[in-house]
C-alpha cells in the first residue's frame, strides 16, 4: 500500500472520518439541554450535586475509555476500537427514553462516556495519523468542529423536540439514527490507520527507544513541561464545560427562561465553538500553540462571568458566545500541542493520557458546581468555575514553552 501523509493525498478518509466524529459529536449533545429538566420534572430530584451525578458517570467512564483508546489503538489498531464504541452507544439512547428512575439515566451515561471515549479518541488519532505534522493543526480544527456543530445540533434540535412533543421519549429518536448510522459506516467504510504512523516515525529516521505505559503516563501528566501543561488546561477546560452543560440551564432556568431559550443557549455555545475552530486549528500551525491556548483560557473565564452577571437573553447570548470562541482557541491547539511533542511510536498512547486528564475536568465540574451550589448557591459555584479557568491560563502563560510542528 503507497502511504502518503497530509490532507490532500487522504482527504476521501479524512473526510468520512469528519462525518463519523460528527456522529459522534450529537450522540454527547442528545442531553445537553434537557437532562436537567428531566431530572427535576420527571424523577423530582432538586439538590444540584444530585443532579449532576450523570455528568460525573459520564466524566469518569469517558476519561478512563480515552486512556484505554490510546493504549489499545497502538496495540489492535485505531478502527476496531471505533466499531467497539459504536457498539457500546447503541443502547444509550433506549435507556434514556425509557428509564424507570434515576439511576439508569446514570447508567446511560457510563455507556455513553465509555463509547465517547473509544469513538472520538479513535477519530482525533486517525486524524493526526492521516494529517502529518504539517497540517496537525488544522486536522484537529476540523474533527472538533464536526463534532462541536453537531453537539450543538443535537442539543437544539432535542430542546424543540421536548418543547414540542414532551421530554421523553421523542428527543432520544434522534440518537438511535446517529448511532445506527455511525456504526455502519465505521464497519463498511473506515479503514485502519495505524500504518500512516509508522510511516512517519521511518520517515523521522533514528527511533527512540520505546517508552513504557508507565513512562508515557508520567511525562504527560507531570514530568514534560508542554504535556503536562496541556493536560491540565485540558482538565479545566472541560471543567467548565461540565458546569456549562449541567449548570447553565438550571441557571438560565431561574432567571425565567423557556425552554426553547435555553435550548438555543445551549446550542450557540459549542456551535461557536465548533464552526470557529475551522480558523482556531489552522492558525495554531502558523502562529504556535502556547499563547492561543493562554488567551483562550483568559476568554473563557469572561465569558463565564458574562454569563454569572446576565440578567436576560442578550447577555446570557454574549456569555455563551465568549465561552465558545475561547474554548475554540483552546481545544484543537491542546491536541495539535500533544502531537507536536509525543513521538509517532507513542503518540496515540500520550493523547490518551492527556484526554483522561481532559475529561475527568467533567466529573470534576459536575462535582464542585453541585457541592458549592448546594452549600453556597450557583452564583458563587459559576464565579468559583471562572476563578480556576483564569489561573489555569496562567499556569500555560509561565510553564508552557511553544511547540512548533
Amino acid at each position: 500500500m503507497n502511504v502518503k501523509l497530509g490532507l490532500r493525498a487522504n482527504w476521501a478518509q479524512f473526510s468520512l472520518l469528519v462525518l463519523v466524529n460528527a456522529f459522534v459529536g450529537g450522540m454527547a449533545g442528545l442531553e445537553r439541554s434537557i437532562l436537567p429538566a428531566i431530572a427535576e420534572q420527571e424523577f423530582g430530584i432538586a439538590a444540584r450535586a444530585a443532579i449532576l451525578s450523570f455528568i460525573v458517570a459520564f466524566g469518569l467512564t469517558k476519561a478512563a475509555a480515552n486512556y484505554l483508546a490510546g493504549r489499545l489503538a497502538d496495540q489492535l489498531g485505531r478502527r476496531r476500537i471505533l466499531i467497539a464504541g459504536w457498539l457500546l452507544a447503541l443502547p444509550v439512547p433506549f435507556l434514556l427514553m425509557y428509564a424507570p428512575n434515576w439511576n439508569w439515566i446514570v447508567f446511560a451515561n457510563v455507556l455513553l462516556g465509555i463509547s465517547q471515549g473509544l469513538t472520538w479518541s479513535v477519530t482525533v488519532i486517525m486524524k493526526i495519523d492521516l494529517a502529518g505534522p504539517r497540517q496537525r493543526g488544522l486536522a484537529m480544527g476540523l474533527n472538533e468542529f464536526a463534532g462541536y456543530v453537531a453537539v450543538a445540533g443535537s442539543a437544539l434540535g432535542t430542546a424543540w423536540i421536548a418543547a414540542a412533543y414532551g421530554l421523553r421519549p421523542e428527543p432520544f429518536y434522534l440518537g438511535v439514527v446517529l448511532a445506527v448510522l455511525g456504526l455502519l459506516l465505521s464497519v463498511f467504510a473506515v479503514r485502519e490507520t495505524r500504518q500512516y504512523a509508522a510511516h512517519e516515525t521511518a520517515l523521522g529516521g533514528a527511533v527512540p527507544p520505546p517508552l513504557s505505559q508507565h513512562e508515557v503516563f508520567r511525562r504527560t501528566s507531570f514530568t514534560d513541561r508542554n504535556l503536562s501543561s496541556a493536560s491540565q488546561a485540558g482538565l479545566v477546560n472541560n471543567l467548565n464545560d461540565g458546569v456549562a452543560w449541567g449548570l447553565f440551564p438550571l441557571w438560565f432556568a431561574a432567571l425565567g427562561m423557556s425552554l426553547q431559550q435555553i435550548g438555543l443557549l445551549a446550542a450557540v455555545y459549542p456551535a461557536v465553538w465548533g464552526i470557529a475552530q475551522l480558523a482556531t486549528g489552522a492558525w495554531s500551525d502558523r502562529v504556535g500553540r502556547k499563547w492561543l491556548i493562554v488567551a483562550g483560557m483568559w476568554v473563557q473565564s469572561a465569558g463565564i462571568v458574562t454569563v454569572l452577571l446576565a440578567g436576560g437573553m442578550a447577555t446570557s447570548l454574549a456569555g455563551a458566545v465568549l465561552l465558545g470562541l475561547g474554548t475554540a482557541m483552546v481545544y484543537p491547539t491542546l491536541l495539535a500541542a500533544v502531537g507536536d511533542v509525543a513521538h509517532p511510536s507513542w503518540r496515540a498512547s500520550a493523547v490518551g493520557v492527556y484526554r483522561l486528564w481532559r475529561d475527568l475536568g467533567y466529573a470534576a465540574g459536575a462535582l464542585l458546581a453541585g457541592l458549592v451550589a448546594d452549600r453556597f448557591g450557583m452564583q458563587e459555584a459559576i464565579g468559583a468555575v471562572a476563578a480556576l479557568t483564569f489561573a489555569s491560563g496562567l499556569v500555560v502563560a509561565l510553564r508552557m514553552r511553544e511547540t512548533p510542528p
